[in-house]
Parts: structure tokens; C-alpha cells; sequence
């Protein structure tokens, strides 16, 4: 019996393993409920009382090694496959896709970076309005044709409630609030998304994002007005690029105008996007109705003010010679990675 002890301490000290699997079938061969210590137990039972003590202490070393010695195999195998995978630097490695801003936030966020450096700062709104917010401080007449369920998205019928819950048809809504908070002098942008029901085409959609503007203070004109879309305009197009301001009419401004960019995309020479006119439509502008600042408690006679609105969506196709604004909406990866370096 001493001499089979002394050969399973042999084996035990000369055991090496290069998987988890091996060490598990060495446990078992020795440790297991029929591996060899547990024969060597059986048969200690037989000894005689005079070699019982030198054999124990041998069998309890040979167990102590063994189990000592699995212990050890088994941490080091599973601290080397934990760091060949963490590690392994042979392996060919994964790209990463770097992702970009939306051409429409990348557009937006530029245009209010323009307005701040002429002392405009952000407001925001909620696009869930109601009537009030959204036509009624902004002139429009009971029977506008902008009231009607054709032309706007109504979460509550009109014939409901004096002042249903509806989509928000511009940002006009967030000067409204504005004003109803604070006295002049007022100088704030508000981008946001706008719902109108309107024909998807390659020139309108019935969900887009509009950047509004709005200055009141005293002794605000027109000109003041102009020159701020113009230096606007050539901040975003460029030194070359040209303005015109077409009588207009909006129930919120008096005098009002269309506001015309150059069209950068036939060089004003006239494609599908301008209609051959050689101008695209960017926004409308004005100044403040008196009607709407006495419906915000501020006194037309003491203040005045501008206000303008333009698309972010019509600028991108100017900026970036987008053809076709449905391209915006539809997340088509290829289109999305022209940007990435934009």
C-alpha cells in the first residue's frame, strides 16, 4: 500500500494539463467516489493499528496534493482563457462604424449658432399646442383656411372644445409663450418640428423643422429685419450668395414678406428645385402685428418688433444639393454616411 501511495504522489506532482477538461478528469480519476483515493480509503480500513498512523499522514498528504494541485490548474487555465480572449492580440480586429449627426440637426444647430452670435438665444416649446398658442394670439381669423382639419393635424375636434388640442403648424407657438413670460426687449430663435397635412413630395412632407426668430424692443424697423436675413444668409451660403424679400401676407406680421435665397444647386440658373426661377423659398418674415403683441400684454405703442421663419429642411437642399427632401425620413444608410464628414 505505501508503495501505491508513494506512486500516486508520483503522478500527482508530474500531472500537467492544457485544458479545463483535463483537469476535471484528473479530479475524478482521483477524488471521485471511485477514483484512487477513495480505493486507497477502502483499503486503509484493513491496516494493521502499528502502520495506521505513518500510512494516514500518507494518504492525507497524497489527497491534500492532489486537490492543492487541481486547484492550481484549474485557476491558472482560467485566468489564461479569460486574457486570450480580452488580449489576443493576433486576432483581426472589428471596425467601428462611426456614426454622424442628421443633415437636418447638423443644419439646425448651425443656424442657431448664427443667430447667437447676434445675441439670439434658444427657446423651445411643447409640439402638443392648443388653438390659443397656435392661431388665436397670432391674428388668425375664426374661419382661416389654417384652421381647417385639411390643412391642420387636430387631436381634439373643434367643435369640441374654444380651444382644441392640435399638432403645432409652426413655432410661432413658442413666441407666443415667450412673450406671455416676459416683457421686451425679446430676442430669441425656436427650432422644432411642425406638422402640416400637406402631400408628401420631393418639396414638402407633412412632419418637418422649422427655426423661427423673433426681436421686440423699441424702436425696431424693417431694416433691422433685413439686415439680420442677410448677414444670416451669407453666414450660411456664403459671401456670393443673394436675398429678396417678396410682398407677402401672414395674419402675425404687417409689412410681411417671402424671404428668396439664390439657388445654390443650378447656381441661379434655374432647375426642378427652384422651378427655373433661379430662387428658392426659404421662410417668411415680418414685423410683429400690434394685434399680436396686445393679445402677449405688450404695448404696441412702446414696442415693435420682427419675426421671421424658414425651413431647416429647404436649407439643407441648399447647402447640401439635396434633390429631394423624403430622403430625410427614410434612414437609408447610404444616404446618412454622405454626411460623415460634413
Amino acid at each position: 500500500m505505501k508503495q501505491k501511495i508513494e506512486q500516486l504522489l508520483s503522478e500527482v506532482e508530474a500531472f500537467t494539463a492544457d485544458s479545463l477538461h483535463k483537469v476535471e478528469e484528473f479530479r475524478v480519476k482521483m477524488l471521485g467516489k471511485k477514483g484512487d483515493l477513495t480505493l486507497l480509503f477502502d483499503e486503509f480500513k484493513q491496516v494493521s493499528g502499528e502502520a495506521k498512523r505513518e500510512l494516514g499522514q500518507k494518504i492525507n498528504e497524497l489527497k491534500n496534493k492532489a486537490q492543492g494541485k487541481i486547484s492550481e490548474l484549474r485557476e491558472a487555465l482560467e485566468n489564461t482563457t479569460f486574457t486570450t480572449l480580452a488580449l489576443d492580440t493576433s486576432r483581426p480586429g472589428t471596425a467601428c462604424n462611426i456614426g454622424t449627426r442628421h443633415p437636418v440637426a447638423m443644419v439646425r444647430n448651425e443656424i442657431l449658432n448664427i443667430f447667437s452670435r447676434l445675441g439670439f438665444t434658444v427657446a423651445e416649446g411643447p409640439e402638443i399646442e392648443d388653438d390659443w398658442h397656435v392661431f388665436g394670439a397670432l391674428n388668425f381669423a375664426p374661419e382661416h383656411p389654417a384652421r381647417d382639419m385639411q390643412d391642420t393635424f387636430f387631436i381634439e375636434k373643434k367643435e369640441d372644445s374654444d380651444n382644441p388640442i392640435l399638432l403645432r403648424t409652426h413655432t410661432s407657438s413658442i413666441q407666443v409663450r415667450a412673450m406671455e413670460r416676459q416683457q421686451p426687449p425679446i430676442r430669441i430663435v425656436c427650432p422644432g418640428r411642425v406638422y402640416r397635412n400637406e402631400a408628401v413630395s420631393a418639396r414638402a412632407h407633412c412632419m418637418f423643422h422649422q427655426v423661427e426668430g423673433l426681436y421686440v424692443d423699441t424702436n425696431v424697423s424693417f431694416a433691422d429685419l433685413k439686415q439680420t436675413l442677410l448677414y444670416f444668409a451669407k453666414e450660411m451660403f456664403g459671401s456670393d450668395v443673394d436675398i429678396r424679400l417678396r410682398p407677402s401676407f401672414f395674419p402675425f406680421t404687417e409689412p410681411s414678406a417671402e424671404m428668396d435665397v439664390s439657388c445654390s444647386i443650378c447656381g441661379g440658373k434655374g432647375c426642378g428645385i427652384c422651378k427655373g426661377t433661379g430662387w428658392l423659398e426659404v421662410g417668411g418674415c415680418g414685423m410683429v402685428h400690434p394685434n399680436v403683441l396686445t393679445s402677449c400684454k405688450i404695448d404696441n405703442t412702446k414696442y415693435s418688433g420682427f419675426a421671421f421663419g424658414m425651413g431647416v429642411e429647404r436649407l439643407v437642399m441648399l447647402k447640401y444639393q439635396v434633390r429631394d427632401l423624403r430622403l430625410y425620413f427614410e434612414n437609408d444608410v447610404r444616404f446618412l454616411k454622405q454626411f460623415a464628414a460634413a
